[in-house]
């Protein structure tokens, strides 16, 4: 083991630094010139030579817990709780933020993340309240909160007089139980947690593999197509990865699709005439959901697919009640040993370096983990109960559970599919 502590580490020739057209400098931006707090460090990243145009001129922020080359990574975490005591710098670029270079685009810096990506809310990360543009002192969601507020200040600026500092038309978020969706809800904008597996996560700073996505944000349907369309693909060194996960070379033409279907739907008086929308039922009937919300979500849904065309069906999973249960169990006992720890998951695969935590945590961590998130100290604590208290093999039986949960949202019960659902 002295062997490798000892020998130098290894950078791949696909995750060393892609070439820009100035040298990569970064910086802190004034209050003023960040009014909700979204940047986490500013810069002006574009590639001299891409490979294609499909992203060329368009301006990009990318969240703070996916590696950019020259950039820190602050996690939304104090410096103090990192091993330096300071916030490390990437000496990578993740493959997702080498591949929207290689197709034209301008990095503009990274977004502000909540503590840990931990949060649905925008309160918790170490630079303070993260605003929505469409009313200061309001949560933007989270946590993926500073990418969604500069696509969403973006869209704004153009319609309202006010000092939006600098925005972007585009933003990578990452995505475990709603950190893309909810901000790009709370925010007004679009945001899509891909299939699994389809988007590399190299580079990025894991909370747990089996839910780990990134995924992108825009303003309209046209802009999170085709910035998935240059991210997904395979990489080489992400095990999220499947045989499905298609070569970058091969990936679907989702702006060209998306086109296509507007053309189709513009030219037919009912263009969802074709389609069967079921409404999950178990969904609506969870714990502390509003009957204000249940009745205005499935009011509205059943509405607008109806005036459609589209026929609305009841739709009965009733294994989906367990489902809170199962991914608790599936992922918390090991939770804190891929998010505070950056242990590998076993699977090989490529960790970024940089970005060590302080373990294990001290009164002192703790103390500042309590003021900031306590939701991480629930994770930490969940690791240590799982292993001294839950039954040996709970995990792995919760994993178990996983496939079969899929198998009846496929529609062909416990017996369902591994993979995953087909048409």
């Amino acid at each position: 083991m002295g062997t490798v502590e000892n020998a130098s580490d290894y950078v791949p020739t696909e995750l060393r630094p892609q070439a820009s057209t100035s040298p990569r400098t970064c910086w802190r931006p004034k209050t003023q010139d960040n009014p909700c707090n979204a940047w986490s460090h500013r810069c002006h990243i574009q590639s001299p030579s891409p490979n294609t145009d499909l992203l060329v001129g368009r301006t990009v922020a990318i969240k703070d817990n996916i590696s950019v080359a020259g950039l820190p990574t602050t996690l939304g975490v104090p410096a103090t709780l990192f091993s330096h005591g300071s916030y490390p710098v990437s000496d990578v670029d993740s493959s997702v933020v080498s591949r929207i270079l290689n197709a034209g685009a301008i990095i503009k810096g990274t977004s502000t993340c909540e503590s840990f990506c931990a949060s649905p809310l925008s309160f918790t990360s170490a630079s303070g309240l993260v605003h929505n543009p469409h009313l200061r002192n309001y949560t933007s969601g989270g946590s993926s909160s500073g990418s969604a507020v500069l696509v969403a200040s973006h869209a704004l600026k153009s319609k309202r007089s006010g000092a939006w500092g600098e925005t972007v038309e585009l933003a990578v978020g990452s995505d475990q139980a709603g950190s893309v969706r909810i901000p790009a809800s709370y925010c007004g904008i679009y945001g899509l947690k891909p299939t699994f597996g389809l988007v590399p996560y190299t580079g990025a700073v894991s909370m747990t593999p089996m839910i780990d996505h990134l995924g992108p944000m825009g303003s309209t349907l046209e802009d999170v197509a085709i910035l998935l369309e240059v991210m997904a693909g395979y990489d080489g060194f992400d095990p999220r990865m499947s045989p499905e996960t298609p070569l970058p070379s091969q990936t679907t033409p989702y702006l060209s699709i998306l086109s296509t279907l507007r053309h189709e739907i513009s030219s037919s008086p009912r263009p969802g005439k074709d389609f069967r929308v079921g409404l999950l039922e178990e969904s609506f009937s969870l714990a502390r959901v509003s009957d204000q919300v249940r009745m205005t979500v499935t009011r509205t849904a059943r509405d607008y697919f109806k005036a459609a065309g589209a026929a609305v069906v009841g739709v009965s999973v009733p294994m989906h009640l367990q489902g809170p249960a199962i991914w608790t169990a599936a992922t918390r006992p090991s939770m804190s040993s891929h998010l505070c720890q950056g242990l590998p998951s076993g699977h090989l695969s490529y960790l970024p370096g940089h970005a060590r935590l302080r373990w294990p945590p001290s009164q002192s961590t703790l103390d500042t983990l309590k003021a900031n998130n306590p939701a991480v100290v629930n994770i930490l604590l969940s690791e240590l109960f799982a292993r001294n208290m839950a039954t040996q093999g709970l995990e792995a039986k919760a994993h178990r559970k996983v496939f079969e949960l899929r198998g009846y949202y496929c529609g062909q019960g416990a017996a369902g599919p591994a993979h995953g659902c087909r048409d």
